[in-house]
């Protein structure tokens, strides 16, 4: 399969390697052009995973890329960059979309900004630096297009690399979205030195939270207990290569969210997420106390506070 990977970040690069693995022939795409230059000169990212060899798939920029010939559009870029993206793509070929966030302008699932043209999102406990070690992971494949979701599964999925396919597109984007978010919240149980105890039930009441979120959106109960709800939220939460959760950690310890990503270097997509999942939940009239306590936090409120507020919430029936 003749694909483009548009997206140079981690997991694009890592996703790239994989797909050059199983034998399809993949072009690199990188908004920056400077990027573009090093990747085709050195044949890897020095920016992200340099130690990845990207020996036989080409880099290049957006513009540049074969998107008329291409057969598959893989999007790997930020939220806030993925309508963009999507508009300047040429060609007619299907998107899949790996970006876990929701479009901050509208506080749509991006999902809905692919027009024209079939589209599909890939999601899970999907940590790019595992990937790219060739670490067994698995993933699920959503899409309305049932044929688009079979076609994309026997393409990508492998010994290392093993996919399912579900036809609940929004409650496996809302997953992908929302995990980011309770991963902040993680990273500051993590911060505060809270304990597992605490965590653990974070993790657990943040499962509710998505899962009330994705009930209210029409997706489906299941969805929030499989590889996009469950499974990516708790490696979210715990794995050392978390973005989100390293972040919360850091504004726990008394960094401002911009610092935060300053240090960690790479997009945090919960900073993003958080204020447009609240302004959704608003829209729909649902609870969503963690992201709400999350928006408290970014906004400057103190996170001891939060702890006590969130603790001293009404008992109720789980």
């Amino acid at each position: 399969m003749k694909t483009v990977v548009v997206g140079g970040g981690s997991w694009g690069t890592a996703f790239a390697r994989l797909l050059a693995d199983r034998g399809h022939d993949v072009t690199l795409a990188c908004r920056d052009p400077e990027q573009a230059r090093a990747i085709a000169e050195e044949q890897r990212n020095p920016r992200y995973l340099p130690n990845v060899s990207l020996h036989g798939i080409p880099g290049t920029t957006i513009e540049e890329a074969p998107l008329e010939a291409a057969e598959l559009a893989v999007l790997a870029v930020p939220s806030r960059a993925f309508g963009g993206v999507v508009r300047s793509l040429r060609g007619r070929c299907p998107v899949l979309s790996l970006t876990k966030g929701l479009d901050p302008e509208s506080g749509n699932r991006l999902s809905t900004l692919v027009r024209g043209r079939p589209v599909a999102v890939l999601s899970g406990p999907n940590m790019a630096e595992e990937v790219a070690d060739g670490l067994p992971s698995a993933a699920v494949i959503a899409s309305e297009d049932a044929g688009l979701g079979r076609e994309l599964q026997e393409a990508i999925n492998s010994l290392i690399f093993r996919v399912y396919v579900n036809s609940d597109l929004v409650g496996v984007e809302l997953c992908a979205a929302a995990k980011n978010v309770i991963g902040l919240a993680a990273g500051g149980v993590d911060g505060l030195g809270l304990g597992d105890n605490a965590k653990a039930a974070l993790i657990t009441r943040g499962l509710v939270e998505m899962a009330r979120l994705g009930e209210a959106c029409g997706g489906r109960p299941e969805t929030f207990s499989g590889l996009a709800g469950m499974g990516d939220l708790v490696v979210t939460c715990w794995s050392r290569h978390g973005r989100n959760r390293h972040a919360g950690e850091l504004i726990a310890r008394g960094a401002s969210p911009e610092r935060a990503a300053a240090e960690i270097g790479q997009v945090v997509e919960g900073l993003t997420t958080a204020p447009v999942l609240r302004d959704l939940s608003h829209r729909l009239g649902i609870e969503l106390p963690i992201t709400e306590g999350v928006c408290r936090i970014l906004g400057g409120d103190d996170l001891s506070d939060l702890v006590g507020s969130l603790m001293g919430r009404r008992p109720t029936a789980e």
